[in-house]
């Protein structure tokens, strides 16, 4: 995206305070996005909204005081400009056909990693870009269409696979005590070798640690513990908090 192009400013609205603050690192992590405010509930959206510019909204779609959705349709009846990325574990395809119905310019499914945010957000950014002005014709219509619909996959290291990244990253996320890769492997029904690699993968980008831990008898055996968020200069591969 062009430098000249102004600042995509984000609203993140997502109730689980962790989650929250990794999808704005995550935002501030896209050349050209800015994550303006976080907040937990649809009535501190609504504030934020009232007083400041937002342009594009991350918006969960269970929070405390309401579902998503209907905030997503209020704001459209209200003629707010600000579009929505909808990030949330919901798959009923018929939630999916609702956030169609209102606009929603991307769904992304929890848990996802850095990269699937990053794509989506430099798509939108590709369409706002291209949506801008008067189309000459179809064609002008048909490209700024695609910018949204036709993401590409996300970038991981070779070896290392996104459902299996996910599901790894999502036992170390419930094991608050850390695990080992036999563990992992065991748990995700894997190869323990697999296991370390994604483990591994998993403290390379910054999204858990590993301590050794002695037994007994024998040499130390590796406990891996998620990290709660990742820091800024954690590498393609990272993994939302659900």
């Amino acid at each position: 995206m062009s430098t000249s192009t102004p600042e995509v400013r984000v609203l993140v609205v997502e109730d689980d305070p962790v989650a929250a603050d990794a999808h704005a690192l995550y935002v501030g992590r896209v050349p050209g996005f800015t994550a303006v405010a976080v907040v937990h509930s649809l009535a501190e959206a609504t504030r934020v909204l009232e007083r400041t510019r937002i342009d594009l909204l991350l918006l969960d779609l269970t929070l405390p005081d309401g579902h998503g959705l209907r905030f997503a349709r209020g704001l459209r009846a209200a003629g707010h400009p600000a579009d929505v990325i909808v990030v949330t574990s919901a798959r009923d395809l018929g939630v999916v056909r609702e956030s169609v119905s209102l606009g929603v310019v991307q769904y992304v499914l929890k848990p996802f990693a850095f990269p699937t945010l990053r794509e989506r957000l430099l798509r939108y950014a590709e369409f706002r870009a291209t949506a801008a002005g008067e189309a000459a014709g179809q064609d002008d219509v048909d490209r700024a269409m695609a910018a949204l619909r036709s993401p590409r996959p996300a970038e991981l290291p070779k070896g290392i696979g996104g459902p299996t990244l996910e599901r790894v990253a999502a036992l170390l996320r419930a094991a608050p005590e850390g695990l080992t890769a036999g563990g992992t492997a065991e748990a995700a029904g894997i190869s323990r070798i697999t296991a370390r690699r994604y483990l591994e993968h998993l403290v390379d980008t910054g999204r858990a640690d590993r301590t050794p831990r002695y037994g007994q008898v024998g040499r130390p055996e590796l406990h891996y513990r998620w990290l709660a968020a990742a820091p800024a200069g954690a590498g393609a591969g990272s993994v939302s908090k659900v």
